[in-house]
Formats: C-alpha cells, structure tokens, sequence
C-alpha cells in the first residue's frame, strides 16, 4: 500500500502520527508520505512538505497567504502524479484539504477523511462536497456522523482518537519530579495553541493574568508547554516582557496535565484534552474582527469549546474576542481555583463528556478504515 497524508497543523500531525502508527503496525511493508510535521515524521511517515511553514488562523490572514496555498496544492498534485498512491488521507484542515480532496478525485484516488470539517456547526453545503469527492468520512463524533449521513455520505463513526491518545505515562510523584513541581504548589497550565498568531495574540493575555493571579495566590507555579510548531526563542520574547514566573516544557503534556489544577487554553482540541485530563479549564478565542464577524453569521451553535458542544450547555468558561482581557481570565480562573463547589462541579462535568467521546480503539479504527480503502483500489 502507498497511502498519502495531508495534514496542515499540530492536532493534524499528532492525529496523523497515532494513525501512521497504527497502520505500520499492522502493515509493515506499507509506504507512508505527504504534509505533516515531526511526530508524524518520526512514525514513519516521509514528510515532503513540512507544516512549520504554516501558521495562519482566520479567513482574514488565510486570504493574505492565498498564494502560497496555491503552490501547496500544486506541489502535492504533482506529488500525487508522480507517487500514484493508493489513497489520500486528508486530516482536519478543512480549507484547504476540500480542495486536495477535489484534486484527488479528478485523478482517480480515493479519499478518507478524518477529523472531517464541522458540518453540524456551519457551511452545511460542504456535505453535498464531501459526498461527491470523498470516498469515506471517519467521523470522531457520533452528532456528526448522523449530520454526514443526511448528505449521502459514506461515513464511519470510529470513536474519538483523543480517548487512546490522552494518558500520562508517568505516576504523579514522577511527573511532579520531572517537572520539577511539588504537592504543595497549585500547577496552572497555559495553552495558547499551536500557531504563531495563536501565540503572539494569546499568551501576552495570559501572562497578564498570571502576574494579576499571582499576586493574590502566591502558591500557584505556570506551566507553558510548547507546540513543536512554535520556536522556542518567540515563546522566550514574549516571556520577557513578564514578571510571573514560567517553565516552558518540552513534550510528557499530559504528565504534566495529570499535575496541573486548571488552565487556560486557547479554543480547540487542547479543551478537549484537558476535558479527557479532567483540567478545569478557561477558554479563550481571539481572531481578527472581520473573521470573527464573518464567523458569527456562518456558525450556527451557541458554544465554541469542544466540551460546551458535547454536552450541549456552557461547563467551562468561554471568553471570545474583546472580553478577553487580563481581568476577564484572571476573574474565571480565580472563581475555579477559590470556589470548592464550582471547581468540584466542573471536574464532575468533564468526566461525563470523556465518558461520551466512546471506547479506546478509535486509532486502530481509523486505520483499517484507510487499509480497506487502500486495498480495495490497489
């Protein structure tokens, strides 16, 4: 089998590694390429395109960079030209991965999609897209299969990835000795995401919390794990420009959240890994204003957090564009960190919402998903 990747951000590469993995495993002798980045280079997948070179978030800022996408899909098509593979496995990335998968189709290569673009949350017509170009959705939410299937969609329910990925490795005592962390310090995790205008436009924000939080919580110790797709030397600038005491880690993420009492994260999938972590967790989301307008009228749903959606009602804090200020996050995480029922509350509605992301076994799922696809076309 020869078995093609696009994935275009940090989630993509973690999801596409496990699924690399996994396919290995089972197919030794199977040859693995495309667009990703480190994790999934190190399972055994030759990157041709790495996805440090990405980084934007929003329609604004993409449409600035539309050349440069132009050309990505150019190079892959001819990739897909020249290597023929069997299929392609496009990952998350919506914007850009409809569009490959639409090259693909016109080529003759079947398509899988995992983690496949949020129909049930806006731009249902995409469903009529999908149904035409590709070949079978592996849907990680069961909402979102039923959503598939009223567009004719050959779609999959295989369970949520993150429930096989998100588990410490180490006891507590070693994660508290590797990270240099000790039972009498409340940890509080910053996750400002995985792009650099996610960084840039975030962290300031939380860091700005974190000094206001620690002035009137003098045992709390901040944690800030770094993406792979961030240079260390742009978390170091911003850091400087702040008092409050950080440690920038370096991979064992969920260790580290097995540790941590709260958090504050940027929108995305790291709420749902401090969900399945059971991390009450504060969200914050900022894009540029048009975005954020044009957003407003296209997505139909009243939260934004992974975790609001599943369990269809607010079970942590969202704050969104101008009210996220240093005051704002400050007073949601004090209110978790200094309320016992509250915080108790929350911890008690995260693990309903782990419980409702399915059994273990979604990676291998997926997998065979993609092995039959492949062999069938081969």
């Amino acid at each position: 089998m020869k078995i093609m990747f696009s994935a275009g951000e940090a989630s993509g590469d973690t999801h596409g590694a496990s699924v690399a993995k996994a396919l290995l495993d089972a197919y030794p002798e199977a040859q693995l390429f495309g667009m990703g980045g480190d994790l999934m280079k190190q399972a055994g997948v030759n990157i041709i395109y790495d996805i440090q070179q990405l980084g934007f978030i929003g329609i604004v800022e993409i449409i600035k960079h539309l050349p440069t996408f132009f050309k990505l899909r150019s190079f892959l098509k001819e990739a897909m030209l020249r290597e023929k593979p069997d299929v392609l496995v496009c990952i998350d990335y919506p914007g850009f991965n409809m569009k490959l998968a639409k090259v693909a189709k016109e080529l003759h290569i079947p398509v899988v999609y995992y983690i496949a673009p949020t129909i049930w949350a806006w731009n249902k017509g995409r469903g009529k897209d999908i149904a035409k170009t590709v070949t079978k959705v592996a849907s990680i939410f069961p909402f979102e299969a039923e959503a598939y299937r009223e567009f004719g969609v050959d779609v999959e329910f295989v369970g949520n990835p993150l429930v096989d990925i998100v588990h410490p490795t180490m006891s507590v005592e070693a994660a508290l000795s590797h990270f240099g962390a000790d039972t009498r310090s409340r940890n509080i995790l910053l996750m400002p995401g995985s792009r650099k205008q996610e960084v840039e436009g975030l962290l300031p924000t939380m860091l700005a919390a974190a000094e206001r939080l620690y002035k009137n919580h003098t045992d709390l110790k901040f944690f800030l794990p770094r993406a792979h797709t961030i240079p260390r030397e742009d978390i170091d600038r911003i850091l400087q420009s702040y008092s409050v005491p950080v440690t920038v880690t370096e991979g064992h993420n969920y260790d580290l959240m097995q540790i941590c009492t709260a958090c504050i994260a940027a929108s995305g999938t790291a709420t749902l890994e401090t969900a399945l972590m059971n991390v009450p967790t504060v969200l914050i989301y900022k894009v540029a204003p048009v975005t954020y307008g044009i957003g407003k009228l296209l997505v139909k749903i009243d939260h934004i957090g992974l975790p609001n959606i599943m369990a269809k009602r607010r079970i942590i804090p969202e704050l969104l564009q101008g009210d996220v200020t240093p005051e704002n996050v400050e007073r949601e995480l004090a209110n978790i960190l200094d309320h016992e029922a509250v915080y108790t509350q929350m911890k008690a509605d995260l693990a309903q919402v782990k419980v409702e992301l399915g059994a273990p076994g979604a990676v291998q799922r997926v997998a065979d998903v993609i092995a039959s696809v492949a062999m069938k076309e081969a």
